[in-house]
């Protein structure tokens, strides 16, 4: 049975968010924490808009970085039931803040931004007609055939690379 029709058209709530920047460099996920708007299109289409943040300052507090990606995802679902599967796509715009730190005080700052697409899947399982939990894994910088790339077989032609990844947990509160 259909239960998208119970639930609200637009959500919002909070979300965990572990990040690998370079899938080609052995390093421990980043955990961020942020925010998300859903906003339901149609039965089976759903907007998303989210923002996550994640602030790290050097053992010495002298340098600080602050990132914080903002990404718009469309989120299809093929399946509207209390157990939801989703695909999604769309783009990323990702920011990067470098600070140098004297006390207190920021001495000088620069910020780096950088967009690429995204795409995943994931599902969302509903906790009554007003609430939520999602989770989701995203393939981040997708890459579409630079003619840099060497192919790797027949797949490698079609399917398109990425430089990074995402796992995303939340709760959505419906109205």
């Amino acid at each position: 049975p259909e239960v998208a029709a119970a639930q609200g058209a637009f959500g919002i709530g909070g979300r965990l968010t572990w990040v690998r920047r370079d899938v080609d460099i052995e390093e421990d996920s980043t955990r961020f924490t942020g925010g998300h708007i859903r906003a339901r299109l149609s039965p089976k289409t759903a907007f998303e808009l989210s923002l996550d943040v994640h602030t790290e300052t050097n053992a010495l507090e002298t340098a600080r970085v602050r990132e914080y990606p903002i990404q718009a995802s469309l989120l299809l679902f093929p399946v509207r039931t209390v157990f939801s599967p989703y695909l999604l796509g769309g783009a990323g715009w990702y920011s990067q803040k470098f600070e140098t730190l004297a006390g207190d005080e920021t001495i000088a700052s620069e910020t780096v931004r950088d967009f690429g697409w995204h795409a995943g899947f994931g599902a969302e399982l509903k906790l009554g007609g007003h609430a939520g939990l999602h989770a989701d894994y995203r393939y981040t910088f997708l890459d579409f055939g630079d003619d840099d790339d060497e192919d790797e077989g027949i797949l490698g032609s079609v399917l398109p690379g990425y430089k990074g990844s995402m796992w995303t947990a939340g709760l959505t509160i419906y109205f």
